[in-house]
Formats: structure tokens, sequence, C-alpha cells
């Protein structure tokens, strides 16, 4: 059965390919980003969270069967936290009524193998209590002191765990509505591509995110697991980082997950 989905980070790398495949599945996709798409806003901002919330209710009839929360940024400093966390939390939390309204509705947010990176706990802590001049600020701080690079990390575990904490309640699992993270390895995608063509980050990138099966993917081989994690063919997988990572999580973390 055809059905209304909702991708931000539409524009391109695997936002774009996503919705490409819904397409050839025969759903209905509205693109939203921050300049290409049904829905041009930015996520940064609350007005822009504000433009995407409206006008994604005016263009669906106010009913949306899946949201994919791709728009993502990897900046050193706080946009990135911005745009990662509370631009994600604030897609989700306000689209959930019109996924409320929908039928079988799921909704995932693109997260990231740096999730499992050492971050900061503030910015994390921050994040995770919805403080986000308190967020910014704690980005802030950490460029100051040269840990920019933990900003990214950081952003992307906070709304991991989000994710974790919100998918049991009331609101999602206790509506039916499946809620889910996705942790890619390393993606070749316009934003990674200046990393991967650069020797020296290149082997920096792999020292950091060893991809035993299949090294680095492409976005049409992560596309899929977002396409099936919001379908009505998942009725249980919820709450759920769910590692397509060639392998990387393992190799980093071991089996202490267990």
């Amino acid at each position: 059965m055809p059905r209304t989905c909702l991708v931000t980070g539409a524009a391109s790398g695997l936002g774009k390919t996503t919705a490409d495949l819904l397409r050839t599945r025969g759903h209905t996709v509205i693109a939203a980003d921050l300049k290409d798409g049904d829905i041009h806003a930015d996520l940064s901002t609350t007005e822009g969270r504000r433009e995407l919330i409206a006008e994604a209710t005016e263009l669906s009839g106010g009913r949306l069967d899946a949201v994919i929360a791709c728009a993502g940024i990897a900046h050193f400093g706080p946009l990135t936290v911005q745009v990662n966390h509370f631009g994600a939390v604030a897609t989700l939390e306000g689209l959930r009524p019109l996924l409320a309204a929908g039928t079988e509705p799921r909704a995932l947010v693109v997260g990231s193998i740096d999730s499992v990176h050492p971050t900061d706990p503030a910015i994390v802590d921050a994040a995770l209590a919805g403080d986000e001049e308190a967020a910014v600020a704690a980005s802030r701080a950490a460029v100051e002191r040269g840990e920019g690079h933990l900003v990214y990390s950081s952003s992307k575990a906070a709304v991991s765990r989000w994710v974790r904490r919100r998918a049991i309640t009331g609101d999602w699992a206790g509506a039916g509505i499946a809620l889910n993270a996705v942790a890619p390895g390393v993606v070749v995608t316009p934003l990674t591509r200046p990393l991967l063509d650069d020797p020296e980050m290149r082997a920096l990138v792999e020292q950091s995110v060893p991809m035993p099966l299949h090294g680095h993917a492409r976005p049409e081989q992560i596309a899929p697991l977002l396409a099936w994690l919001t379908s009505p063919e998942n009725t249980h997988v919820t709450g759920q980082v769910v590692f397509a990572d060639g392998g990387a999580d393992a190799v980093l973390r071991g089996d202490s997950t267990w």
C-alpha cells in the first residue's frame, strides 16, 4: 500500500537516496532540506523547525506514515548539535501528531558509528535535558579547548540516547509508532568525499572506523535498511540503534554490549 513519507536532508547523500528509493516503491515523499525539495527549512533554528512542521502539516493533509530524519552536518562547532540533535528531535516530536494520524506509522533518525567514540558529557547531558543554550555553550567550550571533534560524536550520541528513552513511552510505542536510529559507518557522500580523497585523512578515518565487511558503504546500500525500519513490515523493532557499519562497532567495542 502506498505510504506518505517525509524525509529531511533529502537533497543529497543518504537522504536523497532514501527518498528516491521510496518513490520507486510507489510511495509519496515530501522532501525537506535547507534549499532544495518540497520544504525549505533551516533545522538549526527554532523558526526553521516551526516552518518544517507547518509546511509538512499542510502538504501531508495532516497525516504521515513515516518520518526519516536524515538531515545532519559534521562541523566542529555548535551548529552541529543544533542540527543533529535539536533539529532532529524537533522534527520527530513536531511531526509525531501527524504520524499518530497515519497508518502503521514509523519514525527514524540517522545516527552514526561516531556515537560510540569519546563524547563531551556536558554537551550530551544538556542536549538530553533539552537545554539548547547550554548545549551550544558546551560545544563552544569544546572548540575553544581544541576538542571540537567531540561535538559531532556528542550530537549523535545524544540523539541516539533520546531515541532509546522516547521510543518506549506512551507517545511513541503506546501510540503504535516505532522509533529507531540507524548508525552508519563511513558512507561515501558529498559530506565524506573530501576526507576520503585526502590520503592522510582517509587513513585516519579508516583507523577510527574500521569496516571489515565490504569497507565504506554507498548510500544505496544503507537506504533499504531505513526503508524497511519505517515500513509496515517492521512490527516490533523499536528503541534500537541499528549499526550499519561493516562491523565497526564490533571491532571498536567487542562484546561489551552484552
